[in-house]
């Protein structure tokens, strides 16, 4: 995968993995840039969701990282923006797939359900996994809504 610098963002109930994603990135010597939220106050993962889909649009940040409780929340906003492929992992091997096959832009993890030894694999894999193409090519062309 092609890093720039890498996007993230959070609700406050997926503000703890959000400070492991920070620290993670910095061992790895990955720039990165923070669209919030930054407490753990009670907030609207919308929000930050959709600050993080207009980064990756404007080209500020590529890929995105985005946390929430369950991960649904945020994914389903990201997933709004014709071109975001944000995919939700909770272990390693999906984490994979949406790389290998969907070539997704954002990895989206549930804040409340996974701990940070879980968090550091699916990023690994993440990060490793490069986009198989061929067949899948056509199938992530057809994603986007067409008016």
């Amino acid at each position: 995968m092609d890093v720039k610098t890498v996007g993230i963002a959070s609700d406050h109930a997926a503000f703890p993995l959000k400070q492991f994603v920070k620290q993670y990135l910095e061992e790895k010597g990955m720039a990165y840039k923070d669209y919030g939220t930054y407490t753990e106050e009670s907030c609207n993962y919308a929000t930050y969701g959709h600050a993080l889909a207009e980064g990756i649009e404007r080209g500020e940040v590529y890929p995105g990282i985005a946390m929430c409780g369950s991960g649904e929340g945020i994914n389903m906003t990201l997933n709004k923006h014709q071109s975001i492929r944000a995919g939700l992992c909770w272990m390693p091997e999906i984490a994979h797939l949406i790389r290998q096959h969907n070539d997704a832009n954002v990895l989206v993890m549930p804040g409340r359900f996974i701990d940070t030894d879980m968090a550091r694999r699916i990023l690994d894999e993440f990060f490793a996994t490069e986009f198989e193409g061929g067949r899948h090519q056509q199938r992530i062309e057809d994603i986007p809504v067409k008016k």
